[in-house]
């Protein structure tokens, strides 16, 4: 069954527990779209844009939410990025083969898993920065919540290459010991979903089949999208805080220069005129940015 991208939020009615459910199809379909990745490292990156979805949605922000795997090994970054209105873009570097077979360890290695939320508008950038620790992307990311937040979080992921889906379920912040019943029995079921449940039922079949005995409440289910904000004044911007004779360096050999974006891959060119432009009192938007 062909799901919508969509992400839907719930809640235990009498306790102190809050879910999610994610799905990813289209908008993962667009982060394969634009770079060919071994299908070890797909499984990651899917599976952590699941995850960036699941978790923007517990916070109150108007930015973004930019989660990070820094690896050691042959896997060298993940990065994915969900913003307020969930729109998401997500991107890998790795370097030679990839058994198609390898555990998160052998991938990545010794490795660091940074959180930043970026609220924009100028106000304070939060970030947290651990050591990845866990055997999948789900079991990184507990860690990260139960250690650094101190909220208890349970998380399943899936994906495979036509979408990426994942359930949390967390209770909330000073909740009463009474609610530690419900919260047992909720992982307890939550810990019986499928991965193919995850990715080929809707989150309100999904809810009902698990939790069918509890008092649940639905809220509006919200769509997601991908969706990339690089732009020519962001690259613009840039070079002008390389200053004036390192632009000017850059372009001697060719005569101009060229910047890829590595979430979209859209391509920025800028000739001797375009760097005059940016170092102009006021400065004029050019026009050679090619798709």
């Amino acid at each position: 069954m062909k799901q919508n991208d969509s992400l839907q939020r719930f809640m235990f009615e009498h306790a102190a527990v809050r879910g999610e459910i994610v799905h990813l199809g289209a908008t993962w379909q667009a982060v394969q779209e634009r770079r060919d990745y071994p299908p070890a490292l797909r499984g990651l990156l899917g599976e952590l844009m699941a995850a960036a979805a699941l978790l923007s949605a517990t916070l109150k922000f108007t930015g973004s939410l930019i989660m990070q795997i820094q690896g050691g090994g042959p896997v060298k970054l993940l990065v994915v990025e969900c913003g307020a209105d969930l729109t998401m873009r997500a991107m890998a570097h790795w370097e030679g083969d990839l058994a198609e077979r390898a555990t998160l360890a052998e991938l990545v290695g010794e490795g660091r898993f940074v959180i930043t939320i970026d609220p924009k508008k100028g106000r304070q950038t939060y970030q947290g920065i651990v050591e990845v620790e866990g055997g999948s992307v789900a079991e990184v990311l507990e860690n990260y919540m139960r250690r650094s937040e101190q909220l208890d979080t349970r998380i399943w992921l899936a994906c495979d290459d036509a979408s990426a889906a994942g359930m949390l379920l967390q209770k909330m912040p000073d909740s009463p010991e009474a609610d530690a019943e419900a919260w047992n029995r909720g992982i307890l079921l939550g810990g019986t979903v499928k991965p193919r449940e995850l990715l080929e039922l809707s989150a309100r079949e999904v809810i009902r089949r698990l939790f069918h005995e509890e008092d649940i409440r639905l809220f509006d289910s919200k769509p997601l999208h991908f969706g990339c904000t690089c732009s020519r004044e962001r690259v613009a911007s840039t070079l002008r805080m390389l200053g004036r004779d390192e632009v000017h360096s850059l372009l001697e050999d060719t005569g101009y220069i060229e910047a890829d974006c590595e979430f979209c891959n859209r391509h920025y060119v800028f000739d001797v005129v375009d760097a005059e432009q940016i170092f102009a009192e006021n400065p004029v938007e050019a026009s050679h940015t090619k798709h």
